[in-house]
């Protein structure tokens, strides 16, 4: 088994200002993390830049144009309330889409048998067109698609533990019958999407949890909900959105989860690769803003993900 990390130096360049939660610190604390001794064994990539044509396979060239021309020559800039861009954005955000295509190159040319992309900003909540909730760019959905058509994988699933939902990932795939997303995560909460009715083509499956809900209500909504219907699509390829701000220390939600859950929902959805995707699961970062319990999370996360 070998796992892949896919990294690069320019997503500490996209600068969101002071007191934004998703900051540079959240980077330098899970690549501390990952020099650990136990890491030893990861192969570790600079993230590759994305092209336009590898955005444009989900969202429209003129929105693509149009949020890199916002990304300033310098200060700040607000895509919206939450979104800020800076000088490095631009790039951070190529790279982030970048890592994806990266991994997904490795998991199928063989050089990794699963990987971990460890960049910002994130990706679930863009939109076709509309950057928003932190992200630009939906990284895991241009990963999807590109899988498709460069490798042609016919099933590619999407599953999200991030504790907000990923709108922008449902609102991407949701009528593609060949990708298919799943999501726990808290609601009430932003963005106010992600209802159980919520069901697209079938490809799509939405398991919301109520706030103060923990590692009970977490790990039955996976495997009572989201692994059946998981291993009815059996997907060659799996693409997890790797949010880990459903832990309790996080300053943005109520779940109650720990270490232990992000531990167990990662050696599940290897055994599930295992099983129906030659082992081939690619991992991209999305939340988590508490900076110890991130980096906590991160670790045993890859370190399920080297354990096979």
């Amino acid at each position: 088994m070998t796992t892949a990390l896919f990294s690069h130096s320019a997503c500490l360049d996209h600068d969101t200002g002071p007191h934004h939660p998703e900051r540079a610190a959240r980077l330098r604390a899970i690549m501390t993390a990952l020099e650990a001794p136990e890491f030893a064994e990861l192969e570790r990539h600079d993230a590759p830049l994305a092209t336009i044509a590898d955005i444009e396979r989900v969202h429209p060239r003129d929105h693509v144009v149009k949020v890199l021309a916002a990304v300033p020559k310098s200060g700040y800039a607000s895509i919206d309330g939450d979104t800020i861009v800076s000088p490095g954005s631009g790039e951070a955000a190529l790279r982030a889409a970048g890592a994806v295509i990266g991994a997904v190159d490795a998991v199928f040319g063989g050089s990794a048998t699963n990987a971990f992309c460890a960049v910002r900003p994130p990706g679930h909540h863009a939109e076709p067109d509309q950057a928003m909730g932190f992200c630009l760019f939906n990284n895991v959905a241009i990963g999807a698609r590109y899988a498709r058509e460069t490798y042609g994988a016919r099933r590619v699933a999407i599953i999200d533990f991030d504790v907000h939902h990923g709108n922008g990932s449902q609102a991407l795939i949701e009528n593609d019958a060949n990708i298919f997303y799943a999501s726990t995560h808290q609601s009430p909460l932003y963005p106010g999407t992600g209802h159980a009715r919520e069901t697209a083509l079938g490809n799509l499956v939405n398991a919301p949890l109520r706030p103060g809900s923990g590692s009970a209500e977490f790990r039955h909504a996976f495997s009572e909900v989201i692994f059946p219907a998981l291993g009815h699509f059996a997907p060659d390829l799996l693409f997890i959105s790797a949010g880990f701000d459903a832990h309790r220390d996080d300053p943005l939600a109520n779940l109650q989860l720990d270490e232990s859950d992000y531990a167990w929902v990662t050696s599940q959805l290897v055994g599930f690769a295992q099983r129906y995707c030659h082992s081939r699961l690619v991992s991209s970062l999305e939340g988590g803003y508490d900076l110890e319990a991130l980096a906590r999370s991160v670790a045993v996360h890859v370190a399920a993900l080297m354990a096979g």
